[in-house]
Order: C-alpha cells, then structure tokens, then sequence
C-alpha cells in the first residue's frame, strides 16, 4: 500500500459514512446483541457498503468486521491476518461504527476504523470521525496524518498532576479503579465513548494520559498505528506484549514519553 492509496481509502471511508451514518444519526433505533452491547442499523448498513467497496478495489484482502460471528472472525485472522509469505495481501480489520453507544443515544462522538493488517502486523489505518469531519489515518514507516496534515504527537510541557486523561473505569480492575479514583495523579478526567478516537486524541495531544482495561482488535488496531506512527508511546497494563488476536486487551498510552513513564510508573505501583 502506498501514501495515494492510504488517500483513496480515506476519500472512500468519508462518502460511506456521510451516506450511512450521517444520514441515519438522531434517526436509528438499536437493539442489544448477545454480549451486551449495542447494535444499530447503521453499524450494519457502513460494513456492508464498505465490504462491498474494498471488495470491489482489492479483491484479494478480505474482511474482519465486528459485525460478523466470532468463529468466523477467528478463522480469518488465523488463515488471512497471521499468514506468512510474501503472496499474502493481507485483512481488513473493519469496526464500521465505534462508539454505536454514543451514536444510539444521539451523541456526536463516533468513529469509523479501518486497519490493514498483513503478516500479524497493522501496516495502515483510518479512523474517520464523520461529525467533526476529522479523518486521522497512518501508513506504517510513512508516519501519521489528520486531514492530509502531518500529525506529530506533541511534547506536553507539563507536570503530571496537570494532565488531562482519558479513562475507561469500568474494565478496569476495581483495586487499579479505586485506586485512581481515590488518588489520581492528573488534574481532570475525561471517558468520550469511542476507543478509536481515543488513541489518535491522544496522539493529536487533546489526552495527556490514556488507560483502559479492555479492548477488541477492531476497537485498537487503526488507533494504534496511528499514535505509533504520530510518535506517541503504547503499553499493556502488565508491561506483555498484547499480540495481535481476538483476546482482549489493556491499554496504557500518552503522546509525551516524559508523561508516559511517569503514568506507567504510577499504574504499576504496589
């Protein structure tokens, strides 16, 4: 994949979700799926237009969506997303709505994320935020951008018990949660509902500090290239390296590595 092609799938994300989600926000009802979240028609209607489109483009990679069944998801990324050999095109690894929570309550911050995942590694990614028509994107050794702009994650500047963080308590371990809550090493505290978006505020330096317990391969995979490539910093809770899968996983991030050690120092204390 090349920098034109990462710019010809943003074009195509932003149509898609204009005409789908756009059109359907303050308009759609949801319902609940098995595990407990929600889901809409839109989340829906965005993967199969997308699917339809990259199939249509590059018929040789196929597609991991969230919308799909779980064996179905684990026998593509073990046959398509980990496979070796150069003859390999790679897998989509689509979240067509992230933040369908917020989208069903008719709040405005939702993302779409679309990965390229190729040999076990993410080498591109897009996160679209149709309502702030803001398309973050990152192609891997070429860096990150937002709207075509070059997206650097910036030094904070700051101490740490001035930094603005972004939590998810509720997957958090209740002694780590309680813990922040009682003592927390930053001056505010934000959580926006969209794992996708997180990451790349984070590397746009709207987040000093990020952390959340838990979150699929389709929620992270854009996300965390993005920041990668802005040169902002990524951990796993335990400091173990959080392989590519369909298992859940934590997240520790800042943008400023002076802010990051300190946050993981902070995290990991006894």
């Amino acid at each position: 994949m090349t920098p034109a092609d990462l710019s010809a799938l943003e074009t195509i994300v932003r149509a898609i979700a204009r005409e789908e989600l756009l059109e359907r926000f303050r308009r759609t009802s949801r319902r609940e799926k098995a595990d407990g979240s929600w889901l809409t028609e839109a989340d829906l209607a965005m993967q199969s237009r997308l699917q339809a489109e990259l199939a249509a483009r590059h018929p040789g990679i196929a597609l991991l969506g969230e919308e799909m069944e779980a064996a179905q998801q684990a026998q593509l990324l073990a046959e398509v997303g980990n496979a070796r050999g150069e003859d390999c095109e790679g897998l989509w690894i689509l979240d067509p709505l992230d933040g369908t929570s917020n989208y069903a309550a008719g709040i405005p911050l939702f993302a779409v994320s679309l990965a390229l995942m190729r040999q076990g590694r993410i080498e591109a990614g897009i996160v679209f935020d149709p309502m702030h028509d803001e398309s973050f994107a990152a192609l891997r050794g070429h860096g990150a951008t937002l709207n075509g702009e070059t997206l650097q994650a910036p030094a904070s500047g700051i101490p740490l018990a001035k930094t603005t963080a972004c939590i998810d308590f509720k997957r958090l371990p209740a002694p780590l949660a309680a813990r922040i809550a009682a003592t927390p090493p930053y001056s505010s505290q934000r959580s926006i509902g969209s794992v996708a978006l997180d990451w790349c505020w984070v590397a746009a330096g709207r987040f000093h500090l990020y952390l959340h317990g838990r979150q699929n391969l389709w929620d992270y995979a854009a996300g965390s290239l993005i920041l990668e490539e802005a040169g902002g910093h990524a951990d796993t809770l335990n400091g173990q390296p959080a392989p590519l899968s369909l298992m859940a996983r934590s997240a520790v991030c800042a943008a400023d590595r002076r802010l990051f050690e300190q946050w993981l120092d902070y995290l990991r204390a006894t």
